[in-house]
């Protein structure tokens, strides 16, 4: 019974000391259509990053990850890196340039129709 009870203290130690945390964080992209929601949440995929889930209607990404792998910081760098600006970084000229045309929300970019992506939108 004692080594029972030894190894059941030892395993949750353990499991504790191994358990990370999630942490979810809330933020603003700017993006118009169901391509460029495809593409944030792509961009996301990504170790240490457990849900992305990019709202168009709201312009809000909601992420929950492992701060322990990834930083917050990393997460905007990710989807800027894919062409889309966030409340923190901005993307550059040479990624916001290889979006489909309907998706350049700098120039006033429209939602491309229904939101799902068209043959046309082939990235």
């Amino acid at each position: 019974m004692k080594q029972f009870i030894l190894t059941a203290i030892i395993t949750l130690i353990a499991s504790m000391a191994f358990s990370q945390k999630a942490q979810t964080s809330s933020f603003k992209v700017f993006a118009v259509c169901g391509m460029c929601e495809e593409r944030i949440e792509k961009a996301l995929d990504t170790k240490g990053v457990k849900i992305a889930d990019f709202d168009v209607e709201t312009g809000i990404c909601t992420v929950t990850y492992n701060p322990k792998k990834i930083i917050e910081l990393d997460l905007h760098q990710l989807v800027a890196g894919v062409g889309h600006d966030t409340e923190k970084i901005k993307a550059t000229d040479e990624a916001y340039q290889a979006l489909h045309s309907c998706c350049k929300y700098r120039e006033g970019g429209k939602s491309c129709g229904n939101g799902d992506n068209d043959n046309h939108h082939n990235e």
